[in-house]
């Protein structure tokens, strides 16, 4: 497989919407996440690989979280792990996974792991106090060794402050133009949306690329056409074949024993 030049394919925790057709991402387990790491893996060239680290499987302690991390390394193949948050224990985890050997990219701004807390899929950072306490969750994460952040659904102004305060690269999405890098969901990038729940889920700020989703059921369409009239397969699709000799013999044999073809 191409990376196409991507620097960076992050094997989000949005698997649990666009693949397993869960409504948030809290259902994925660290064992699917890890199936999804393995196959992404296998697929890619030359990108760095990180994997989130789904709900679950950090938060209990930073026992769990190293556990988790190098598990994520050793059997998925994955470079860094992502986790969510700069609370108090989310800090020490994340000392702690870099402490052992993984590193880790933060994430700030709408965290989708705590979309109960948050009460929905909500931008962030839309008063001065919040966009503030963002800027400084950014210089926390740096400070206990992030080596990059995601920044995410918050104001323009917010994530370029929070580019302009920390020395490490800045990952926007749904955050405007300023940050150091951008991220989509790959279903969303190329528009893999057409069915009712993916459409239901899909950010307004994604754009999309291409409208492959559409091409997708166009092709369903036709094949289900193709069936039902016969029109597939054709000769052209049969390729496997009989002499002229074999093919004699087996209609002897079916007649011998009272069948036909």
């Amino acid at each position: 497989m191409d990376d196409s030049g991507i620097d960076i394919v992050l094997v989000g925790d949005s698997a649990a919407m666009v693949v397993h057709g869960h409504s948030t991402t809290l259902p994925i387990t660290l064992e699917e996440m890890i199936s999804h790491a393995k196959a992404v893996k296998r697929g890619t060239q030359r990108a760095m690989i990180v994997g989130d680290l789904p709900f679950g499987s950090y938060e209990e302690s930073d026992k769990l979280a190293i556990a988790s991390a190098v598990r994520y390394v050793k059997e998925g193949g994955v470079d860094a792990v992502k986790l969510e948050g700069a609370t108090e224990d989310r800090l020490r985890a994340i000392d702690a996974i870099v402490s052992a050997g993984v590193p880790v990219m933060g994430h700030i701004g709408l965290t989708p792991q705590s979309v109960n807390v948050l009460g929905g899929f909500k931008s962030q950072g839309k008063t001065a106090s919040c966009a503030l306490k963002l800027v400084e969750s950014a210089v926390k994460l740096e400070e206990f060794g992030c080596f990059a952040i995601v920044v995410e659904c918050v104001p323009e102004l917010v994530a370029q402050a929070i580019t302009d305060s920390v020395s490490i690269p800045t990952i926007g999405i749904g955050a405007g133009i300023c940050t150091s890098g951008q991220v989509l969901v790959y279903h969303d990038l190329l528009g893999l949306t057409q069915h009712p729940h993916h459409a239901s889920v899909t950010p307004k700020f994604c754009k999309r690329y291409a409208e492959l989703g559409e091409k997708i059921t166009s092709a369903l369409d036709a094949f289900k056409f193709d069936v039902e009239h016969k029109h597939f397969p054709s000769k052209q699709f049969v390729p496997y074949g009989m002499s002229e000799v074999e093919a004699k013999r087996f209609v002897e044999q079916l007649a011998q024993r009272g069948l036909r073809c």
